[in-house]
């Protein structure tokens, strides 16, 4: 029997179109339409098809075909079921999980070259086997195939892939005996090929497969019963027949006709002998996009072989009309392409009944379009879902598995405590209370001592007040204690490691009125997430010990491919869809977003196990092949009555490169003489319009006043170099209260480091204030060691900052043993204050000598740059000024007043010569010439400030502008500073 296939042109909506057709032709015998058998290849083209007989009856009461997806072979009464048990001798499916988990235990025993270090590493690599699985048992193909890959032939990492690939000829198959199960993609090839063999030698009644291209060979094998079959019909998805046999000999597996050329030659039919479906398109509702539309996209997609052709498109005549309802937006960046992509979807919506669709392999762009579209109250689920890993209790379940394996350091530990998923068991008010105080005692900084013992113990060395925050921690304990140690141990049993993770983290999620279990495993994405862990705990036996240290990386790794789609409140007309879920989908507009290269068409993806030549002599199909499957979608979608194709010239601020399918409708348009049309409405401009004030101001410097009775009246004298530098800080700082945060696990950073050195050289100081040791500079180091103990442990420190001590601290004893001589006394971190009418400044000199003739000399460390003269001239620099102002007039205490003979910086910064020593005196200046300056400085500066009208702005002076500032953000200063001629530094 001829086989009976036909076609539904690809501008015409194939859903509809096919339904029409069913519907006219069972007009005079209803029954028959409810005996058909419709094959279809997703569970969304079902659904549409289902849509589409309602739209086609336009309501009327209809007994509808029986509806099947080539996935419905593994449901009860599928396919199997259609005309006997077909599938009963068939072993069950391997279920995904389970097998790569099987996998992760094979590669994890698999000696040589090719095992992997950690679990979650194993099962990467397993997910990769598990495709390669899935690869050759589609083509057919069989394992024994590898030993034709003659070895000598190939690189010698190659021969290392192939010993390694031994585990799927040798070991993977009595796995599956012994498990009683075959791989996905074998038992679905089994089941095709008993129904193609149980629908020949038993002819069903009639029986239809649409929209079905037979990519799959077992697949393509049951098509050709199907169109074989006495009432049996296959209708294919956009058939070019309008292309010349040339270039359909040419077609290469990128080309969007490739596979349905395959199953043409497979059928031992010609493109002539496929008919059109029978439907007038005077009975399709709505519109359909001009024939000239098909022969656009077939210019565009035809093989680069025949190319050549292009040049007689101005003499064949392209007609206009090919680019009636086509429309191109190319935007600067992602987010104008999401936001004028949800503008014409929201356009859509004020004409009732029509619908939209956006389709992009770019899930971004797709959540960000629905992310635009929710600032009009618009839902619009993503059909990828979202991935189980970001979703609140995936996150939930990794950041709590990250929290004990890093020994609750900080910021996994605020990550999980943070999280609304997260109350210990506690009032949520009290329990986010008691994170935010904990966090601000000892989270901040430094990092605290592993474990929620070194919590305790931070606070008690921090003196921190612990009422409020005991509740917190013995909560955490009770909580997470179990799993911390089994996570301590060098080995556990993932089963164990799972049952232990899990009670913890219900634990965590449970508030004082309603246990964990209800909060963590709530709503849709709760339920896959139980589903997920139910399922990885049934097989968790099959892998054994793991270290724990790989558990949470494993748990995500495991947890990738698992999505969570939303069932319900979506918006009826309008869809975001990846490029599969669109096939045979049809919306009145359609929105072809991202079309940059390697994003549609994507790039081809490297094959971890084998080479191309590699490939190629095994049978397999060139990466390639998805290329063709992705360009046969684009040109469906491409012939839709209306079209919006758009891109972004850049992503992260780098050039991206267009579309190949848009260049080569660049190049069609030009040789045929035909320009796109601009698009109806204004899309980009209104999406980058869209947020815009109506009047623009232009930022102002800010020049807060606050009343007089807020200024502070009591400052240090580093507080004071603040204030001539930088008053908008002081404002901050004294008058809002505003301080800045330590960041989380801060490293040690050069601020440290001054600390380090200025504790060690006071330690050192105040054991020897009068005579050096013997040993100086062994006393010294032993300074150095005591001061530098909380910090020797990080590599930075005993690497970098330690032999720059060493360095210093020689220079140091040199200048002691010098100095030493005329000094009566050194004393160190002394304490001072002088009264300026009602102001009072206060300083903490780091040395001060007292020399035996009774004089001063006042010694600043430097770990940084010290001033310049000139800045300390100027007056911006008064530190020392002011410090030999308050000795002059006795302020500090133990000293009495006494004349200040020098002051200087130690630029301790242990470089090659270990420091150097700076005075802050210049040529013309002397420590009581700067001292008098200092006053009339600061007796003018509080004079200024005391007036109501005089503000506190931000850096006065850009030449003198401190090189850091806490406040600089709240400024705003690169808002302003540009405008003002400055750099915004």
């Amino acid at each position: 029997m001829s086989p009976s296939v036909w076609t539904i042109p690809a501008r015409l909506p194939f859903v509809d179109t096919l339904a029409a057709g069913l519907l006219e032709e069972s007009a005079a015998a209803p029954d028959r339409l409810a005996r058909q058998i419709i094959l279809l290849p997703t569970r969304r083209a079902r659904r549409t098809l289902r849509e589409a007989f309602l739209r086609q009856s336009q309501g009327r009461a209809l007994l509808l075909p029986r509806l099947l997806t080539v996935s419905d072979l593994d449901d009860e009464g599928g396919l199997s079921g259609l005309g006997g048990e077909t599938g009963a001798d068939i072993p069950p499916e391997s279920p995904p999980l389970r097998r790569q988990v099987l996998l992760t235990r094979l590669i994890l025993a698999a000696p040589g070259a090719g095992k992997a270090q950690t679990a979650d590493q194993a099962a990467l690599l397993a997910a990769e086997l598990g495709r390669l699985l899935d690869q050759v048992q589609t083509e057919g193909l069989g394992f024994e195939g590898l030993a034709a890959l003659v070895p000598d032939s190939y690189a010698e990492h190659w021969q290392i892939t192939l010993d390694f690939l031994k585990i799927l000829t040798t070991v993977w198959p009595q796995v599956l005996a012994a498990e009683g199960c075959l791989d996905p993609a074998d038992r679905r090839n089994r089941l095709l090929r008993a129904q193609a063999d149980l629908w020949q030698a038993h002819p069903p009644g009639p029986v239809l497969a649409a929209g079905l291209t037979g990519s799959v060979p077992a697949a393509a094998e049951l098509l050709a019963v199907v169109a074989r079959l006495p009432e049996g019909r296959v209708v294919l998805p956009g058939l070019d027949r309008s292309l010349e046999d040339e270039s359909w000999a040419a077609l290469g597996e990128t080309h969007p006709q490739y596979t349905l050329k395959r199953l043409l030659d497979r059928l031992g039919l010609s493109r002539d002998q496929v008919a059109d479906w029978p439907v007038p398109e005077s009975t399709l509702l709505g519109t359909v996009a001009p024939v000239e539309r098909e022969t656009l996209i077939s210019e565009t997609l035809r093989p680069a072989e025949t190319t050549h052709r292009w040049r007689r498109l101005a003499e064949t005549g392209l007609s206009a009309d090919a680019v009636s309802g086509l429309e191109r937006l190319d935007c600067p960046a992602p987010r104008e392409e999401a936001l004028a992509i949800a503008l014409r979807m929201r356009a859509v919506l004020e004409t009732p009944g029509r619908t939209c669709a956006l389709v992009t392999p770019d899930r971004d762009l797709g959540r960000r379009v629905a992310a635009e579209l929710g600032r009009w109250g618009i839902t619009v689920d993503d059909s990828a879902g979202q991935p189980l890993t970001v979703s609140p209790p995936g996150a939930f379940l990794r950041l709590t598995a990250a929290m004990v394996e890093t020994g609750f350091s900080p910021v996994p530990l605020l990550a999980v405590l943070k999280h609304p998923l997260c109350s210990a068991g506690l009032d949520a008010a009290v329990f986010r209370d008691a994170v935010r105080r904990l966090e601000l005692a000892v989270l901040r900084g430094v990092r605290p001592a592993p474990g929620l013992p070194g919590l305790r113990q931070a606070l008690l060395e921090k003196g921190a007040e612990p009422d409020g925050l005991d509740p917190l921690l013995t909560a955490l304990e009770q909580c997470c204690t179990t799993f911390a140690s089994l996570m301590g141990r060098p080995s556990a049993p993932l089963a164990d490691l799972l049952e232990a993770h899990m009670v913890m983290a219900e634990a965590l999620a449970a508030t004082p009125g309603r246990p964990g279990p209800l909060w963590l495993w709530a709503e849709q994405a709760g339920e896959e997430a139980a589903a997920f862990i139910r399922e990885l705990a049934e097989t968790a036996g099959a892998l054994g010990d793991i270290p724990p240290s790989a558990y949470p990386g494993l748990l995500q790794t495991l947890m990738l491919g698992r999505g969570v789609r939303s069932e319900f409140g979506s918006h009826p007309r309008l869809s975001i869809l990846g490029p599969m879920e669109s096939r045979l989908y049809q919306a009145d507009v359609m929105i072809l977003g991202g079309l940059n290269d390697d994003i549609w068409p994507p790039a081809p993806s490297a094959d971890p196990w084998m080479s191309r030549p590699m490939r190629t002599d095994f049978g397999l199909p060139l990466p390639e092949q998805k290329i063709g499957h992705a360009a046969h979608d684009f040109a469906m979608a491409f012939c839709a009555p209306q079209v919006l194709l758009t891109r972004s010239a850049k992503v992260d601020g780098t050039p991206t490169v267009p579309s190949r399918w848009l260049l080569r409708l660049d190049t069609v348009l030009s040789a045929a003489g035909i320009s796109l049309p601009a698009p109806a409405e204004s899309w980009l401009g209104w999406a980058q319009t869209l947020d815009l004030p109506d009047r623009l101001i232009p930022p102002q410097r800010p020049s807060p006043r606050p009343p007089v009775s807020a200024r502070p009246r009591r400052l240090s004298v580093t507080r004071v170099e603040t204030w001539m530098r930088d008053p908008y800080a002081i404002y901050a700082r004294f008058i809002l209260g505003l301080q800045a945060l330590d960041p989380l696990e801060a490293e040690p950073g050069p601020a440290d480091y001054g600390m380090l050195v200025h504790k060690a050289l006071e330690l050192f100081l105040t054991a020897h204030p009068q005579d050096l040791p013997a040993d100086p500079l062994g006393s010294l180091l032993a300074c150095g060691r005591q001061a530098f103990a909380d910090y020797l442990d990080r590599p930075a420190v005993w690497a970098f900052w330690w032999p720059r001590f060493e360095r210093l601290a020689a220079w140091v004893v040199a200048m002691e043993q010098d100095r030493r001589p005329t000094v009566d006394r050194s004393l160190c971190e002394i304490k001072g204050e002088l009264n300026i009418g009602t102001f009072t400044v206060t300083a903490t000199a780091d040395r001060v000598d007292r020399h035996r003739d009774g004089t001063l000399s006042i010694i600043d460390y430097k770990t940084g740059s010290p001033p310049t003269q000139k800045e300390i001239a100027a007056g911006y620099a008064p530190q020392l000024p002011l410090e030999a102002l308050i000795a002059r007039s006795g302020g500090f205490e133990t000293l009495g007043a006494a004349p200040v003979k020098d002051l200087l910086f130690w630029h301790v910064n242990g470089s090659r010569d270990g420091g150097t020593q700076k005075s802050a005196c210049g040529k013309d200046s002397t420590a009581d010439t700067l001292a008098d300056e200092a006053m009339e400085g600061l007796r003018g500066l509080v004079m200024a400030f005391d007036h109501p009208e005089t503000p506190y702005e931000p850096r006065p002076h850009p030449d003198y502008a401190p090189r850091y500032s806490d406040y600089q953000h709240l400024a705003r200063v690169k808002e302003w500073a540009s405008g003002e001629g400055e750099d915004g530094g």
